[in-house]
């Protein structure tokens, strides 16, 4: 058998949708499908993010059974730095003392693992990084 990621469905609140399209154009990601109920972002590759009007009310807790967060890869430390101008333009606020190093994710001595952690307004818990050369 061969496979490859291909989707995840996020709930979120309508007047959230624009966030995520904001912030997934931002990271150079295409705009899929969007109406008042649903959003759709992807890649090249075929992968894709789906933002849709939540079912019921429930409050995400990352923390407990179910995803932790998401994390997508940017290409350089530069674009991580840039990205958490966009939050802040955003007035979302970093996570965990991020950006940072993370030496104990890192390839070794001559690799870097560097992050932003946030949560979106609908508190989903993404990770932007660059993982690779020191620059």
């Amino acid at each position: 058998m061969k496979s490859k990621f291909g989707h995840i469905v996020f709930h979120s609140l309508p007047e959230n949708q624009s966030f995520y399209h904001e912030l997934f154009m931002f990271l150079g990601w295409k705009n899929l499908y969007q109406d008042e109920n649903m959003l759709g972002v992807g890649l090249d590759d075929g992968s894709s993010f789906w933002f849709s009007t939540p079912i019921k009310e429930f409050i995400n807790d990352y923390d407990g059974p179910g995803v932790n967060h998401v994390g997508i890869n940017t290409s350089t430390k530069a674009e991580v730095d840039e990205t958490v101008k966009f939050l802040q333009s955003k007035g979302i606020v970093a996570l965990f003392e991020t950006p940072r190093h993370r030496p104990e994710f890192s390839g070794g001595e001559d690799q870097t693992y560097y992050q932003v952690m946030f949560e979106s307004p609908d508190r989903i818990l993404f990770e932007i990084v660059y993982i690779g050369s020191k620059q």
